[in-house]
């Protein structure tokens, strides 16, 4: 079992595993033995998550789901197979927690009544300056 957060948690017959060659560190290893792990998890059948957990996960993850509902995460930070394996898992997690937690609403802010006229102030003190430097509206004769 996956614990997500309190009520939530993932049996490990929900997900699929599928193994290949890395492009990390390893040497000859590298071209003998399968040790990248992508982790595959479909989101759209799953027992385990509610029809709203499930929305909220495709929406921040739509990057990482593909068109049938399948959530890919990759690990090919290690050297060996099951490294990598419990690397992939410990990110499936992250990426679910991170998912399922609610953002806090923005309180939107009025910007000080003070705040506004120093701005428009600034603003008309620079735009004298350069007029001043320029020449434009004054007699040169």
């Amino acid at each position: 079992m996956i614990n997500i957060a309190k009520n939530i948690t993932i049996p490990e017959s929900e997900i699929n595993f599928r193994f290949g060659a890395s492009s990390g560190p390893g040497g000859q290893n590298v071209n003998k033995v399968s040790t990248r792990a992508t982790l595959l998890f479909d989101i759209a059948n799953s027992p385990s998550l509610t029809d709203k957990q499930k929305e909220r996960i495709s929406i921040e993850l739509k990057t990482r789901i593909n068109k049938k509902g399948v959530l890919r995460v990759v690990s090919q930070k290690y050297r060996s197979q099951a490294a990598n394996r419990e690397a992939a898992i410990e990110k499936f997690r992250e990426l679910l927690q991170n998912a399922l937690q609610e953002k806090p609403r923005r309180k939107s802010t009025k910007i000080p009544k003070r705040a506004h006229e120093k701005r428009l102030a600034e603003k008309k003190r620079r735009s004298r300056l350069k007029r001043e430097r320029s020449g434009v509206g004054i007699d040169k004769c």
